[in-house]
């Protein structure tokens, strides 16, 4: 299944908000929606750090999936654990 993620980042002191869809695995998503979505919400990010030799100031201002569901705690709890 797939879900919308949509991202607010701060990098080299600008505030940028990326948006895409998603997929995630349809049994981990009915088990853990949230924390499915934030590990992918992560894993994403790092990809868009990458991809913009992010500075020291990057930042994850906020997170949301499907429109409405704000999983940003997560998604700071997600880069604890990994």
């Amino acid at each position: 299944m797939n879900i919308s993620i949509e991202v607010r980042l701060h990098t080299k002191g600008n505030n940028f908000l990326q948006s895409g869809s998603f997929p995630v695995p349809n049994s981990e998503f009915k088990k853990e929606p949230d924390w499915t979505a934030a590990v992918a919400s992560y894993e994403w990010i790092q990809q868009i750090k990458s991809s913009y030799a992010a500075s020291k100031d990057f930042r994850i201002d906020q997170v949301i999936y499907n429109n409405d569901v704000d999983i940003t705690e997560l998604v700071m709890k997600v880069r604890s654990i990994i």
